[in-house]
């Protein structure tokens, strides 16, 4: 049999690959020969070569000196997607770091992704946050929503003027200084704003979608600067790990700084109330970053001890005042939120009392308004809980600052993994420092299970870590810049 001789190539067979190998004779793993590529009736191996950020691939490499093969052959065979190794020398750095990710794929560097060995866990943070920015011309009313127009979640809204009297009615009776400003968030229909109105109180309507924003600028008319109305998100204020901000999500210091509020020291008084729904969907989120901003003094927590008053889901309220006695529903959050605000109920209502707006701002249908939100959340009650919740002025201690809080949540998220476990066992596990003049210290039995501590009692652990270990190390120092928020 007198064999066909191969096609001439298109290629120098001579010619270098960008990673400093030839083109045939190399041996390298996962290569094949012609005669392994006929017997399969598959191409070889193809190659993405990028010189000077130019990119190119072509059916010429599937007759190259190396994985040479018939290319009429690949029409009687199923496409196969065909691996290709790119080589990032010679790219730009976002592009070689799309190129380490993988051929085709963006790479998303997060928080904490890009480390350097060898440099503090502190600093090792830093390197990785990208502090928000607002945008210099951006103005508070007819600036352009930064999200793409797309499908949203339903929202629920007070549009009950009976259920809004009420809720004013509460408010009026709970405030205790002279100060009547009040921060709504996400007004809607403006039912409860005209209900706040009404008791002399002096509005500040942070409203997220578009489509309520005429009917709250006209019922401001109405008002002589009773009422102000700014097209903002409160729950997505201050976010972590973005570059440039555009309403609805804005900087604490830009809004505030417009409405004309001054910061006051955390000793003081309630300098602002803040009143509102938790979005279904996103409760435990927004409890997470209200915490990071209210421990480290950021945010709205910058201007003092701000005092929310918001409508949660009676299943969250039940984990927010969990203790040892509930130990299903016992959890760090619980613990966080009990060291840091006292925790008041105000008022329960049915959900159906509540309605139900969609994206383009139309009330859903009555039959299926509570549909939406079982959907977001099935194992929730069907009630909703106007709670009040107050920074305690002593929360910052000499042991307990808005530097060191986030050992004090790492430490919580420590223990509550192994929550079987005895407090002795924690301790040596936290810290190199003597746990027998800790426990002594806190008047704790070692063999106690750390489910058995109550709130105060994990920040009084805290503290005298803190104080005893001097200038020793957490063992957890090294894994604080993984805590996930």
């Amino acid at each position: 049999m007198v064999r066909r001789p191969p096609r001439p190539s298109t290629r120098n067979p001579g010619a270098a690959r960008p990673d400093g190998s030839g083109s045939e004779g190399s041996g390298r793993k996962g290569d094949r020969s012609h005669a392994q590529c006929a017997a399969s009736g598959r191409a070889g191996p193809s190659r993405v070569v990028g010189t000077g950020g130019t990119w190119g691939v072509g059916l010429g490499a599937l007759h190259g000196a190396r994985g040479r093969c018939d290319a009429r052959r690949l029409r009687w065979h199923r496409p196969r997607r065909v691996r290709m190794s790119v080589p990032a020398a010679g790219l730009p750095p976002r592009l070689a770091l799309s190129a380490l990710a993988g051929a085709g794929r963006f790479c998303v560097l997060g928080p904490g992704a890009a480390r350097r060995t060898g440099v503090c866990p502190g600093h090792r943070r830093a390197l990785s946050d990208l502090h928000p920015q607002p945008v210099p011309t951006q103005g508070f009313k007819d600036s352009p929503s930064w999200f793409p127009r797309c499908r949203s979640e339903p929202r629920s809204y007070i549009t009950s003027p009976k259920l809004a009297t009420t809720l004013a009615h509460i408010l009026e009776n709970e405030r205790k200084t002279a100060d009547r400003l009040l921060l709504e968030c996400n007004p809607g229909p403006g039912i409860l704003t005209q209900a706040l109105l009404k008791s002399k109180a002096k509005v500040i309507a942070l409203e997220s979608n578009r489509n309520f924003l005429p009917h709250l600028q006209s019922l401001r008319k109405k008002v002589d600067g009773e009422l102000e109305v700014i097209y903002c998100d409160f729950f997505k204020m201050d976010p972590r790990n973005f570059g440039i901000v555009k309403p609805p999500i804005m900087i604490s210091e830009t809004l505030f700084q417009h409405l004309g509020i001054a910061a006051v020291p955390w000793s003081e008084d309630i300098p602002l109330r803040v009143v509102g729904i938790f979005p279904a969907k996103n409760e435990k989120k927004i409890l997470w970053k209200l915490l990071y901003d209210l421990y480290s003094s950021t945010s709205v927590y910058s201007y003092g001890r701000v005092q929310l008053n918001m409508f949660i889901t009676e299943r969250e309220y039940e984990k927010l005042v969990a203790s040892p006695e509930t130990p299903h529903l016992y959890q760090v959050l619980s613990v966080l939120w009990q060291v840091a605000c006292k925790i008041k109920l105000l008022h329960v209502e049915p959900r159906s009392s509540f309605g139900v707006y969609g994206q383009s701002g139309q009330l859903d249908d009555p039959k299926n308004k509570v549909k939406p939100l079982e959907q977001v959340n099935k194992q929730v009650g069907q009630n909703m809980c106007l709670i009040q919740l107050t920074p305690h002025q002593n929360l910052f201690t000499e042991n307990l600052t808005s530097i060191n809080y986030d050992v004090f949540f790492l430490m919580l998220k420590q223990c509550f993994m192994k929550r079987n476990f005895k407090l002795m066992d924690h301790l040596q596990l936290l810290s190199p420092v003597n746990a027998a003049a800790i426990l002594k210290q806190i008047g704790k039995d070692g063999d106690m299970k750390i489910t058995d501590l109550y709130p105060q009692d994990f920040k009084q652990l805290f503290e005298a870590i803190e104080y005893f270990r001097e200038s020793c190390r957490w063992l957890l120092d090294d894994c604080v810049e993984e805590m996930i928020m």
